[in-house]
């Protein structure tokens, strides 16, 4: 089938794909499940799918469920028409199972490497992890186990000790409970004004989060 590029909006718009979401990585969902054998069964479900479409997405295996995640056109948020055509077979096929996707279970982690100006640490960062580049500004783990990691310039002035801290992407209507819980577990909210999109958060001891819940409504390509 021809695989033509979308947005996250386009994707949450085509119908059957409820309970997925795009977050960093492409388009994902999670099929809660009773048993070990019982994901097994549905991951054989799933590559079948996927063969039949020309897909080779991502497939977390776990006793308490099934994670799967697909990015058809490669490069940080490529999803097209084919990742529809498999979110609705592979809710079809997870269905006649029992199980439907619970996004409640869905997050994705980033570490957002913030450098001084003119600094470029990628090269550390790649003989630490084991990484490969992906673009210009992000690093990922080429088995698709650890976080992707962005970089980011800061142009503060200050030297001496680096500013890094995570993202935690999660579906947009829940992001906002996700902030609230952070709050309520002795953090503080720094920043704002992009909310509902995002928030910048700190621990007690100035520990930064970014909670992003904006990549499902993004309409850019």
């Amino acid at each position: 089938m021809t695989d033509d590029s979308i947005t996250p909006a386009e994707f949450h718009a085509a119908g059957g794909v409820e309970g997925w979401h795009v977050l960093y990585g492409g388009v994902q969902a999670h099929f809660p499940t009773a048993s070990f054998a019982h994901g097994a069964a549905l991951v054989a479900a799933v590559g079948e799918i996927a063969a039949a479409l020309g897909l080779e997405p991502e497939i977390d295996l776990r006793p308490e469920g099934v994670t799967v995640r697909s990015s058809s056109l490669g490069p940080v948020q490529g999803i097209g028409t084919s990742d529809v055509e498999l979110a609705r077979r592979v809710s079809l096929a997870a269905g006649t199972v029992g199980s439907r996707p619970d996004d409640t279970r869905l997050h994705t982690l980033g570490i957002a490497v913030a450098q001084g100006e003119g600094a470029d640490t990628q090269d550390f960062w790649l003989a630490v992890l084991g990484y490969v580049r992906r673009n210009d500004a992000v690093i990922i783990d080429p088995h698709g186990r650890g976080p992707r990691f962005w970089f980011d310039e800061v142009r503060s002035g200050a030297t001496g000790r680096g500013r890094t801290h995570v993202d935690v992407a999660v579906p947009n209507e829940h992001a906002e409970a996700r902030v609230t819980a952070a709050v309520a577990a002795g953090g503080r909210v720094a920043i704002d004004e992009d909310a509902p999109h995002w928030w910048g958060l700190a621990s007690s001891d100035n520990h930064s989060v970014d909670i992003a819940g904006w990549v499902d409504v993004w309409d850019g390509k």
